[in-house]
């Protein structure tokens, strides 16, 4: 059974944000809702600018407090290391979201498109797979694992940042990288992410 975690090497990451798209239509999500989201912010003084790109999503954290804070178990951690939420236990009480350190979980409160009531087709498709009052995550594209795919983000980035994999084989790329100083952030909070990033630097602290 493979452990999957992801390495995100910020050094090549333009912003341009095609994982975040990609994530949308995976997963259909409404309004607001970015599974997968690119913070930035500018460094620097005149005329040594940089902008710099951070490409967050769910960090799968092998000590997830999310699943912790869940009083309807609705959030489990799986075997292969991917922490899902099972909607049909999912009370809707928030706390998993209050726990999360990382910011990446969201709440469904209704069906509402990006033009109010009167939703497209793709949006009625999509729409149609999430319950209201219930949580999103990131599942690293779950689905698309099964068929032997990568996550949609991982396919769509087009400078090739984002690398999946599985942590428990050595030989792995993500594996690879991590050894040559690949970092998790947030890394005092002790949830053990199975995000790393990459940056000039080694990593990203």
């Amino acid at each position: 059974m493979p452990r999957y975690g992801m390495v995100i090497d910020t050094n090549r990451c333009v912003g341009c944000d095609a994982c975040t798209l990609a994530c949308k239509i995976q997963n259909g999500t409404p309004p607001g809702v970015l599974l997968a989201r690119v913070l930035e912010k500018e460094e620097g003084k005149y005329p040594a600018v940089k902008r710099i790109y951070l490409p967050m999503l769910c960090f799968h954290c092998e000590n997830p407090p999310c699943v912790k804070a869940c009083p309807s178990k609705a959030l489990v951690k799986r075997a292969d290391g991917i922490v899902a939420v099972d909607k049909s236990k999912c009370c809707g009480v928030k706390a998993c979201i209050a726990a999360c350190p990382y910011d990446a979980l969201h709440f469904y409160d209704n069906h509402r498109g990006y033009f109010g009531d009167d939703l497209t087709p793709i949006e009625r498709y999509y729409y149609g797979r999430h319950r209201t009052g219930t949580v999103l995550k990131c599942d690293f594209c779950s689905e698309r694992l099964k068929q032997g795919m990568v996550p949609a983000c991982v396919e769509a980035c087009p400078v090739s940042c984002r690398h999946f994999g599985n942590l428990d084989d050595p030989q792995a790329p993500i594996s690879q990288m991590i050894k040559k100083g690949a970092k998790q952030i947030l890394a005092e909070a002790g949830t053990q992410p199975s995000v790393y990033y990459m940056s000039n630097e080694g990593g990203v602290g």
